[in-house]
């Protein structure tokens, strides 16, 4: 989990909080003009397999601006639920979606709230959380469990992308590349950072034209480590069972054991 492209669904400026229906106010703006091409190509190789098995439904948890969500609707012919809480990157989403074709858009549905308050049950056969669970306090990401097996059917998977294993060692600086659209440059920078148990996130972005800086924003994120053997311990008591591993270390795939 690192960076802005790594970034799905993140937590802004209370380190103690979930996602509220206000975060990313500063980031909307920015997130896909700086990670489109690279995010799209990284959740296909991730998920795509997962979802083109999908026979029940796909749930996109944390859904950000939509990258899931629109390459599950292109890979199966499933229903898809497409989970964001946060009002800015979910305005990125449903404008993404009104370009689709009807036929697509009568297979999604999104829900503005968290997965607990979505009150979905056994609506899915796949669900995909992609860069969001390091962005939850320890005592909501233990809460999503649950809500995540009612969401699944029986013999239902999930696959995650991990949180990072621990603190950073000192602070890791990411230069996002820089996009031209029109007269105008986009770019900025992200710095990782441990304070206490937690890894603060500040992005800072720019818009220039020519030499001329135009704009600036600053939005700060916080992540939370853990084990894989941590999460893995915490869904087991959810009634999750681990896959075989995946090519990518960073993601977990689990299954829902049948009762």
């Amino acid at each position: 989990m690192v960076g802005l492209v790594d970034m799905h669904s993140a937590i802004s400026e209370a380190p103690t909080r979930g996602p509220l229906h206000d975060d990313y106010a500063v980031t909307a703006e920015f997130y896909d003009v700086l990670q489109a091409e690279h995010d799209e190509t990284r959740v296909r190789g991730l998920y795509g397999r997962d979802v083109a098995d999908a026979r029940v439904g796909v749930l996109d948890v944390g859904a950000g601006t939509g990258r899931v969500t629109v390459m599950s609707l292109g890979e199966s012919h499933v229903g898809v639920h497409a989970v964001e809480p946060a009002r800015a990157m979910r305005a990125s989403l449903m404008t993404r979606l009104t370009a689709l074709s009807r036929d697509m858009r009568e297979r999604v549905t999104v829900h503005p709230h968290v997965l607990e308050e979505a009150a979905l049950h056994e609506v899915a056969d796949v669900a995909i959380c992609h860069n969001t669970i390091a962005c939850l306090p320890p005592e909501t990401r233990r809460a999503l469990w649950p809500a995540l097996a009612r969401a699944l059917v029986p013999g239902g998977s999930l696959v995650l992308e991990l949180p990072p294993s621990r603190l950073p060692d000192g602070d890791v600086v990411r230069t996002f590349p820089e996009q031209t659209i029109g007269r105008h440059v986009y770019g900025g920078h992200m710095v990782m950072s441990a304070v206490d148990d937690r890894i603060r996130t500040r992005c800072h972005y720019w818009v220039r034209e020519a030499e001329e800086l135009l704009t600036q924003h600053t939005e700060t994120f916080w992540m939370w480590p853990a084990t894989r053997a941590t999460v893995l311990g915490e869904l087991a008591r959810q009634g999750f069972a681990p896959l075989p591993p995946r090519k990518d270390p960073a993601v977990l795939a689990v299954v829902r054991e049948r009762s």
